[in-house]
């Protein structure tokens, strides 16, 4: 699991919910370092996400933030984008496999709703699925 999650040809095979894929992702694993995802829809089009790394304690915590730019800068992200803190926890199950948590943190609970009218949570839920098919075979 967190092979999947920091490296970027790992990345790219699963975190984006198909049909939409993702053509484009840098890592820099390190508090202060950017993540940067490019996700593409069926039609073509292109949305550049990028965030900045709070927090990476290996196999067992990874936390970012699109509210912040690499470098812990002020995001200048367009007027009415939306901006959550992202949380992923890893534990042992005891059975070799891993428990795995997500965490999105949103401003306030209009952002929250606005993201889940999107279609976020089934997003993310799918690219859940793929990210579990994925880790079996590594």
């Amino acid at each position: 699991m967190w092979r999947a999650w920091t490296t970027p040809e790992l990345l790219k095979e699963w975190f984006t919910p198909k049909p939409f894929e993702t053509p484009k992702c840098e890592i820099d694993l390190r508090p202060g370092g950017a993540l940067r995802t490019v996700m593409r829809s069926p039609e073509g089009q292109e949305f550049d996400n990028v965030g900045c790394y709070l927090e990476i304690v290996p196999n067992e915590r990874l936390s970012w933030t699109s509210a912040l730019a690499p470098g812990y800068r002020p995001s200048s992200s367009a007027p009415g984008e939306l901006q959550m803190t992202a949380v992923i926890e890893l534990q042992p199950n005891g059975s070799g496999g891993t428990r795995y948590r997500a965490i999105a943190i949103h401003g306030d609970a209009a952002d929250r709703d606005r993201h889940e009218e999107m279609g976020f949570q089934e997003g993310w839920g799918t690219a859940l699925d793929q990210l579990v098919e994925l880790a079996e075979t590594l």
